[in-house]
């Protein structure tokens, strides 16, 4: 008989993919199956193992993709074929996320479970805005309040006069029903002046806050058209608003930036960008794949003693070199008495990571920086290893070989174009989601065009941004404008030229 399987009831946070719980990232990696809502962020879901299976039960605007009822049997029947489930729920799955209702159903079917707490939204958003829920000098009283009730009750549960002598509410999910809520508190003694605050889309890069009074703010929300998924605080701390916004402040918030290199290389660049506040669109324009055949890459790796240096020109190099010693039965100690040379530190970060000292970074990060390093070394008869991409400058050997070393240049990998939709740029820069599109080699522009086609015109409200002389001659050879270029050929001096730029032009206006 197979054994029963597990659900993990996970709140996966507000929004802010940073806010997920340790614990919940974990069991997410482990489950055999995700089930997850609407208002999951899709950086949390990349976190599933490969083989997962991916099931959309998401609601929007009421819209049920699948009822609460078939969740449900969902949730008992994949734990009963013995799989582990993680059902991802927005938030935290006990505070107005039916929860509990979802463990009831598993505890009656004898399924085994455990519960995940979440960062709330109630808690998380207001903090966003630069709303304290609490505060010595103005509450000490808060009260969470769901803004949907059942549509099944005869009638309300909420005690309107209770709640009007509160410092702080937090209402969730009420944008629908803000002017009965609004009505409600004033009718039972809440004073019509008291400062409200709706926060629609809060932790993300697309937070919008609208501020009024109780007696006002309906009004101002459909003016606005501010629709869900929006909470609604009110309470005399959301003056501080004005002095503690930190979030919407940001240098980068709201600003959408597309990185065009591979979504497996994009973690560390996208986190920079999101921790300046921006809106982070993957559109990988090409692959990293191995080489054709390993024929000359596996030539080397047996005859790695001849070999004084080698060259590394990318952390790809790196980790196709790497996997490819491992895959022959080797490993690092075949590295034994050969000088390192990389191009930049990120790809020394990535030798260093495994104990081995890199002898050689230059100054620049370009061929052109690795030559001149070699000029003050003696490498006269040296015989110098260069796995590198398949198509690739060849500065590096031309230039060391004049300086009387012997290269041997061996493809250790490919870039090939990811096969991306032109439809999903255009799309975007259509609905102005688009304000910086960044390049981070010569591949990323040459197949970024071939997959947008040459007729394709970037608008002028829509930069571009390049990491270094040699991507900027590929972004000129496409007949693109280059705005932005940072001094420091790395992707942290790219994030400050991002982050310099905007500022410059906020200044401006």
């Amino acid at each position: 008989m197979k054994k029963t399987g597990k659900v993990y009831i996970i709140g996966a946070g507000p929004g802010d993919p940073g806010l997920i719980t340790v614990i919940g990232l974990r069991r997410l990696e482990e489950a055999d199956v995700v089930i997850y809502d609407h208002l999951v962020s899709p950086e949390i879901i990349r976190h599933a193992k490969e083989s997962a299976r991916l099931i959309y039960a998401g609601k929007k605007g009421g819209d049920h993709t699948l009822p609460q009822d078939e969740i449900n049997r969902l949730l008992v029947e994949e734990a009963r074929q013995g799989n582990v489930v993680a059902r991802l729920k927005g938030g935290d799955p006990f505070i107005f996320g039916r929860g509990g209702e979802e463990a009831e159903i598993l505890a009656g079917s004898g399924i085994p479970f455990e519960v995940i707490p979440g960062v709330t939204s109630a808690i998380s958003v207001p903090a966003y805005a630069g709303i304290p829920l609490t505060h010595r000098g103005y509450t000490s009283t808060v009260a969470f309040v769901t803004g949907h009730e059942d549509p099944t009750k005869e009638q309300s549960d909420i005690d309107w006069k209770a709640l009007s002598r509160i410092g702080t509410l937090v209402f969730l999910m009420g944008v629908k029903n803000l002017s009965q809520i609004a009505r409600s508190l004033i009718e039972h003694g809440k004073d019509a002046d008291t400062p409200a605050a709706l926060i629609r889309w809060g932790t993300t890069e697309n937070q919008e806050t609208l501020t009024g009074t109780l007696q006002d703010i309906a009004e101002k929300a459909e003016k606005e058209r501010f629709s869900p998924p929006s909470i609604l605080v009110v309470g005399h701390v959301v003056s501080l608003r004005a002095e503690l916004s930190w979030f919407e402040k940001k240098a980068l918030f709201g600003k959408g930036v597309v990185i065009t290199r591979p979504e497996a290389q994009a973690e560390d660049f996208a986190s920079l960008l999101q921790l300046h506040g921006a809106r982070v669109i993957h559109f990988p324009t090409i692959r990293i794949v191995p080489p054709e055949n390993h024929d000359g890459l596996d030539q080397a790796i047996a005859s790695l003693p001849v070999y004084k240096w080698i060259i590394f020109t990318s952390a790809n190099g790196v980790t196709f070199f790497l996997n490819r010693l491992k895959k022959l039965g080797k490993d690092v100690r075949e590295l034994k008495g050969i000088r390192i040379c990389t191009i930049g530190p990120a790809t020394a970060a990535k030798i260093e990571a495994l104990g081995i000292r890199v002898d050689l970074v230059p100054e620049a990060f370009i061929s052109e920086g690795v030559v001149r390093a070699f000029q003050d070394i003696d490498i006269r008869g040296n015989r110098i290893l260069l796995p590198r991409a398949e198509t690739a400058r060849d500065v590096i050997p031309d230039r060391l070989v004049k300086l009387g070393a012997a290269v041997d240049v061996v493809t250790a990998y490919r870039t090939v174009n990811s096969g991306r939709n032109r439809s999903e740029i255009e799309a975007l820069i259509n609905e102005g989601k688009i304000d910086v599109i960044t390049f981070t080699s010569p591949s990323t522009v040459t197949n970024f065009m071939e997959i947008m086609g040459r007729d394709f015109v970037i608008p002028p409200q829509v930069k571009i941004a390049c990491i270094g002389p040699v991507t900027a001659a590929a972004v000129k050879k496409a007949g693109l404008r280059i705005d932005i270029m940072q001094e420091r050929y790395t992707i942290p001096g790219l994030v400050e030229a991002l982050v310099d730029f905007f500022a410059a032009n906020q200044q401006k206006s």
